[in-house]
């Protein structure tokens, strides 16, 4: 039995397609899902997040236990408040989750690890931080709604009666009592994710969507992040790829020497050894929807799809690949036994709600 969100009658009164995504029931789409994407490039829109686990670390050894725990640096957090995004790696530098990482004080941190891994990420941190002094509370007792696009932050100071969020920086935070406002998201907007109490969640969607913020499902958030270049992870990355081979080498702190991490070693020795496959855009001008899995053709050697679909916002197929260092250009991707050509560009596609500049033409 798939479990349920604090929204789950509000999707279904809004006449949600309900799925099954990491063993919660949530909406894939209310209506069409190219209406709901555009929602977002265009105004805004909101998703239930709430299949994400809030975890909080709190004690005397918080900040040393993470500084060990992820690959990111949580000393690169300069006041509270402010967050960091990064990898869980295992001791061969593969990627166990990635995520959000809050410092809320000095002793209390605050981390936001995908549905998918929930079990696994628990059971994880429980064992590599069983020495120290802390405590490690699971948070199901919040929900979670992103609300995305470039009218987002006016709704949500409407909404929920709070300062003047336009001045809060990308990856900063608010928060009083049980309600967290973050400047974060997964669409490549503007826009906020808010945690806040069980109970709170559907008066507050339910407010949001009278005032004409879309509710959106998990179809136009992938197609949204996608658009963006952002990783999923099971798909752009797992625990069979490190960061340095997944765009992620620039949430790794090598720097100080003197920390310790799981997986440094790893990583030092395959930037030592040199790095045999990256992760890129893939741009089909015509032909058939790529998807994940599809083989990948180059004059270097194999490759595969890792994600892709339709760009709602370019209007054509696009993807993320990950193909051997040295290929570049143009190469072939194959579906249903053909090979189309595809054209490897920069990510991300979409920037600022258009085309990033030079995309289409290059």
């Amino acid at each position: 039995m798939a479990r349920t969100t604090p929204l789950y009658q509000a999707h279904l009164d809004q006449g949600a397609r309900m799925v099954e995504f990491a063993g919660w029931s949530l909406p894939i789409r209310y209506g069409s899902l190219v209406e709901e994407h555009h929602s977002v490039r265009r105004a805004a829109g909101m998703f239930d997040v709430s299949h994400m686990t809030v975890v909080d670390i709190r004690g005397a050894d918080a900040r040393a236990a993470l500084r060990y725990l992820l690959a990111n640096d949580v000393d690169r957090i300069r006041e509270p408040g402010q967050a960091i995004y990064g990898c869980m790696l295992d001791p061969r530098g593969g990627i166990l989750d990635d995520l959000i990482t809050y410092r809320i004080e000095d002793d209390f941190y605050r981390l936001v690890v995908n549905a998918a891994t929930r079990e696994s990420d628990l059971e994880w941190i429980g064992r590599q931080l069983v020495d120290y002094d802390l405590s490690i509370r699971e948070r199901d007792d919040l929900a979670m709604i992103a609300v995305q696009g470039p009218d987002a932050i006016g709704h949500v100071i409407d909404v929920l009666d709070v300062p003047d969020l336009s001045g809060l920086k990308p990856f900063r935070s608010l928060g009083h009592d049980d309600l967290f406002i973050a400047r974060t998201g997964y669409t490549g907007e503007d826009g906020c994710e808010i945690i806040l109490p069980n109970a709170l969640a559907d008066p507050t969607w339910r407010a949001l969507a009278d005032r004409g913020v879309v509710a959106c499902g998990l179809g136009a958030r992938d197609s949204l992040r996608l658009e963006a270049g952002l990783n999923l992870y099971g798909q752009d990355m797992d625990r069979e790829t490190t960061p340095l081979e997944s765009n992620l080498s620039w949430t790794v702190a090598f720097e100080p020497e003197q920390r310790d991490f799981i997986g440094r070693a790893a990583l030092e020795q395959q930037n030592s050894d040199g790095v045999g496959h990256k992760l890129i855009g893939l741009l089909l001008e015509s032909g058939g929807i790529p998807r994940s899995g599809a083989a990948v053709t180059t004059e270097h050697g194999a490759g595969r799809v890792t994600s892709g679909g339709f760009s709602p916002t370019l209007e054509c197929p696009i993807a993320i690949a990950r193909i051997p260092l040295e290929a570049e250009g143009s190469l072939e991707v194959e579906l249903r036994g053909k090979k189309l050509a595809a054209r490897v560009v920069k990510l991300p596609f979409v920037r600022n709600g258009q085309p990033r500049k030079g995309l289409m033409n290059a």
